[in-house]
């Protein structure tokens, strides 16, 4: 009987105690799959809220307002969205500038009124008036649009495609496709037919 008594007990103790451990395991890792949902659920919505403001986040001087020095009209270069744009660097002390300019009006005779090109000069000496270039612009029959960029641009255009963008002597030229995607020409001064030859696959884009 001495025997009997602490095996019993030992048996009640064993029987008391396995389901309580099941049942607290149990409750570990459903209250971990609960914190595991609720926790995953804001993160997901915090991503999806932020990664599009990122993705579509534009270059400053694609946004900014500029002034056409021949009408006094402020534009940006996003209102252009869906054509092909053309943007010289250009001084008007540049004598290379000039000759370039004199291609790009050649480019748009070769192309004709309804290409879908648009071309820009942006006057980066800070030096310069507007006044003096419309002038500038008049005298020489160059019919587009044109330009004085603030400070605050052209040092962005130096930081996105480097220095020689804001050399005019190197005749620096960007072109923004129909997706708003700005590609670099080489330096040097380029061709009516250079200049076709890289322009024309992005003005067949989208036609």
């Amino acid at each position: 009987m001495k025997l009997l008594i602490p095996l019993l007990l030992a048996g009640f103790v064993i029987t008391a105690c396995a389901p309580m451990n099941v049942a607290t395991e149990v409750m570990v890792e459903e209250n971990s799959e609960e914190i595991k949902v609720q926790t995953a659920e804001p993160m997901l919505e915090a991503t999806a809220e932020v990664m599009p403001d990122e993705a579509l986040e534009l270059p400053t001087w694609l946004t900014s307002e500029l002034v056409n020095i021949k009408t006094g009209e402020t534009f940006k270069l996003t209102d252009f969205a869906g054509k092909v744009v053309l943007v010289e660097n250009l001084a008007m002390w540049c004598s290379s500038c000039l000759k370039q300019q004199e291609q790009v009006k050649l480019l748009h005779e070769q192309l004709g009124e309804d290409s879908g090109l648009i071309s820009i000069g942006f006057d980066v000496d800070q030096n310069e008036e507007a006044e003096d270039l419309k002038k500038y612009v008049e005298s020489n029959g160059f019919d587009w649009i044109y330009t004085i960029p603030s400070l605050e641009i052209v040092r962005e255009i130096a930081n996105l495609y480097g220095a020689n963008f804001l050399n005019p002597p190197l005749t620096p030229i960007l072109i923004i496709d129909r997706q708003g995607v700005v590609h670099p020409m080489n330096m040097g001064l380029k061709s009516a037919e250079d200049l076709k030859l890289f322009i024309e696959p992005f003005l067949s884009e989208g036609m």
